[in-house]
């Protein structure tokens, strides 16, 4: 009883620990500060510049297909290709949750972040800012046209819920200015139209081109000016603290922009290009390549993922069972751990966390671990019931012919026990599939990822979404009787 006690302090501890690591920013980003002047350094050494972005806000950053091939457009693509022009770098996107950005930018997986981001107190206490780049002339109200009559000002969403993305300055908007009505945040623009088309909020706050570009592009939405009231608007570029060398190279590339006024007569009107473009050739046909290539990304990811999770889950449940206090604790303290936080946190963890560590940890990578490491903590409770599930003779047979103990695991009880617990290491596989979802918010292009693009692409909401549950259906189906086949198969060779 008093070791169970000790076990569950540890593990509350570890926990609270882990969340104040990884959410508490300021925290976070003094385990692994960028040092001083060392970003300039690394573009340098590097010729490459990574510019961190959410590529769901046209026209100032969103995605289109070219040759079936993903580019990134905008406003703030085109500022970031003219000071990569500057820096003599090549320019590299990174594309991801907007909430996620400015934690991606302090543990060092970007150089620098352009998404549309106003420089307000909160943000200026983690990074610098460049000069404002871009000064939208305010807030709208992106509504259904239906209720044109009925939602024009704040009172009017009294009682209402309204959206905006998580961690945009549009979200401290609605939390000061629409007490009244109730608040939902989500990290892509996409998701929060479709909430809205769906009835789900009765408006979402945007900037002024992007709520236009939206109406523009749906017949059933309609862009409404806002009496929200911004003190500090304005879009700037992100950049770690200490980089004074680069904030001065990026505001001499502002100036000239703004000296030759390209926001207006070039880059606006190049995204403007873009999305009439888009929406007289969005069919799903053009996005057959994105699926195609999520799909790709989704299977990579969860054979390797299987594969560390049986591995891992072995060893565990081989410790778990271990008649060693010391290996004995750490399974426990390991699989009750994992199993008693979100996945999505995990994920988060081992990308901005572990990675703060090792800078060169891709996103990739980082997936295909942190889902290794939860997938084994479920394993192994299947593979020690399994075990346990052999009769007791078995073992006892085994060592009586003269097998160690290591070889009658190895020769007689593991293969039974695997033979017990296949449906359930089955059922653990199938969801392993369907979880690698999951990783698309720290950027991985796997189905989930690229059906978002194609959202922001197309401003289509439920027909992306339909495809992409009729693929993930066609692979868990087939991995379905994948499984099947190999039970009737071990029943076979009994």
């Amino acid at each position: 009883m008093k070791k169970a006690k000790i076990i569950h302090l540890f593990l509350a501890f570890i926990t609270l620990i882990s969340t104040l690591f990884l959410f508490n920013q300021p925290t976070f980003a003094a385990t692994k500060k960028v040092e001083n002047g060392t970003v300039m350094k690394k573009i340098k050494q590097s010729k490459e510049l990574v510019v961190g972005t959410s590529a769901d806000y046209p026209p100032l950053e969103f995605t289109t297909s070219v040759n079936g091939n993903t580019k990134y457009v905008g406003v703030d693509i085109e500022l970031a290709k003219d000071i990569a022009k500057d820096l003599h770098a090549k320019l590299v996107i990174k594309n991801m949750s907007f909430d996620s950005l400015l934690v991606a930018l302090e543990t060092g997986k970007v150089d620098m972040v352009i998404s549309a981001m106003t420089p307000n107190p909160e943000r200026k206490k983690s990074v610098d800012f460049s000069k404002i780049y871009y000064k939208p002339s305010g807030e709208y109200f992106l509504i259904n046209k239906r209720d044109q009559s009925k939602y024009r000002k704040i009172k009017d969403f009294a009682d209402q819920t309204v959206g905006a993305q998580t961690g945009s300055i549009q979200y401290q908007l609605i939390q000061s200015q629409m007490k009244k009505s109730k608040v939902k945040g989500l990290g892509k623009i996409n998701n929060l139209v479709l909430a809205l088309k769906s009835g789900k909020m009765s408006g979402v706050v945007m900037e002024e081109l992007t709520a236009k570009a939206y109406a523009q592009n749906d017949n059933s939405l309609m862009a409404v000016r806002s009496d929200l009231r911004e003190q500090q608007a304005g879009n700037a570029v992100a950049v770690a603290k200490g980089q004074g060398d680069l904030v001065k190279a990026v505001n001499k590339t502002i100036n000239r922009v703004e000296k030759k006024n390209l926001i207006n007569k070039e880059y606006l009107p190049a995204a403007a290009k873009y999305m009439k473009t888009a929406q007289k050739t969005n069919t799903m046909a053009k996005y057959a390549p994105y699926f195609v290539k999520g799909v790709g990304y989704t299977i990579v990811i969860t054979v390797f993922s299987v594969l560390i999770g049986i591995v891992l889950g072995m060893l565990l449940a081989l410790m778990r069972l271990s008649r060693n206090k010391l290996l004995h604790w750490i399974a426990v303290c390991y699989i009750e751990f994992i199993r008693g936080t979100p996945q999505m946190v995990q994920i988060l963890f081992v990308y901005f966390g572990v990675g703060a560590l090792i800078s060169n940890l891709s996103a990739v990578v980082a997936g295909i671990i942190a889902i290794g490491l939860n997938s084994g903590a479920y394993v192994a409770e299947d593979i020690r019931s399994g075990i346990a599930s052999v009769a007791k003779g078995q073992t006892e047979a085994a060592r009586s012919l003269g097998l160690s103990q290591a070889k009658a695991y190895r020769y007689v009880i593991i293969p039974q026990a695997l033979k017990n617990i296949w449906p359930a290491l089955g059922n653990e596989f199938i969801t392993l599939l369907k979880d690698s979802s999951l990783v698309s918010v720290i950027g991985v292009t796997e189905l989930m990822y690229q059906t978002e693009l194609i959202q922001t692409s197309t401003y289509r909401g439920v027909l992306p979404l339909f495809i992409a549950m009729i693929i993930y259906f066609i692979m868990t189906f087939t991995l379905t009787r994948l499984l099947n086949y190999l039970e009737k198969r071990m029943k076979h060779n009994d």
